[in-house]
């Protein structure tokens, strides 16, 4: 494990002062030489995650396909989604926006006597080993994810935004990814906020990010497989997540976001709170006034055209999940 800790920082210092660091310079950019360092982790780990999509999920999605792709312009939309999410795009939309707001808050916080929360010291001698804090910070983004997400099918003007995420017809381990920027800007200030609410180490942030990001393009995946009897009831998986986008869920008594599966790594949120449904199929995917017999409403098929419809769904008024 160490080795490959060493491998990678190598990877980044070499890419850093390659690439990055004189082109900035040139730019006379230097004065962001230390966040720029930290966005060249996170390209190198976009790039990673790509390279494992391609070298296990690919092989897996042609191996037990759930569907036969005939729509593979709207699967190469959501590659550029991907591309956007993992080579650094959005991470440098955070830098400007977000990031720079959250610390400025936290740092005027600090001044007056405020101090995190550190989950890590609850235990001496437990908690703060770093597989055990690894695990209670996944649970608790986990929670934080799953809460957003119940959130986005509940409140319209969430759905909104969330709709493009399942307009998708046919889902695929790039799928993930697609989603309205608004939306994911939205997410990804609460988590920003409860990262610093609980003092998650910038190591320990960075696995998080990356097993999450891993888990849901696998339970996105184009493949009909699960966990197992015991599995399923410990990861989210291509079964359990497909029957959260599937087309017509069937409807709950008073429940007004009618669905189910809303966890991102563990179903055990979804467990606890009633909303995990372990009996689903590998039926199609999708919104249900997408159908023709529901007026065949479109979510656009470019780009820029979901971006815009998911602002005038929002500036509009949209319908609940159906």
């Amino acid at each position: 494990m160490e080795l490959l800790s060493d491998l990678f920082s190598g990877m980044q210092q070499w890419l850093f002062e390659t690439l990055v660091q004189p082109l900035l310079f040139h730019l006379g950019l230097g004065s962001i030489l230390e966040d720029a360092y930290d966005g060249t982790m996170w390209l190198l780990l976009g790039v990673l995650q790509l390279i494992i999509m391609l070298a296990v999920f690919g092989p897996l999605q042609r191996w037990r396909p759930v569907e036969k792709i005939v729509d593979r312009a709207s699967v190469r939309l959501d590659i550029l989604y991907t591309a956007i999410h993992s080579l650094g795009l959005f991470r440098l939309v955070l830098f400007f926006t977000t990031q720079p707001l959250a610390d400025h808050v936290f740092g005027q916080l600090h001044v007056l006597g405020f101090s995190p929360f550190h989950l890590d010291e609850i235990w001496p001698g437990v908690t703060d080993r770093a597989w055990v804090s690894l695990i209670l910070y996944l649970l608790i983004f986990d929670f934080v994810d799953y809460a957003f997400h119940r959130a986005e099918h509940r409140y319209q003007w969430l759905w909104a935004l969330h709709a493009v995420h399942h307009s998708q017809r046919q889902m695929t381990m790039w799928s993930d990814n697609r989603n309205h920027l608004l939306s994911d800007l939205l997410r990804d200030a609460v988590v920003v906020l409860v990262s610093h609410l609980v003092g998650v180490p910038p190591g320990q942030f960075v696995m998080v990010v990356v097993i999450t990001r891993l888990v849901e393009s696998l339970s996105h995946a184009n493949l009909r497989t699960g966990f197992g009897r015991i599995g399923q009831y410990l990861i989210v998986g291509p079964k359990f997540h497909r029957h959260h986008h599937a087309i017509e869920p069937p409807p709950v008594p008073g429940r007004p976001e009618a669905n189910y599966n809303f966890g991102v790594l563990f179903p055990i949120w979804d467990i606890l709170l009633r909303t995990a449904r372990f009996d689903g199929s590998y039926g199609p995917t999708g919104i249900s006034d997408q159908l023709p017999e529901r007026g065949g409403r479109d979510y656009g098929r470019g780009f820029l055209a979901q971006q815009w419809l998911g602002l005038k769904r929002l500036l509009g008024g949209a319908p609940g999940r159906s």
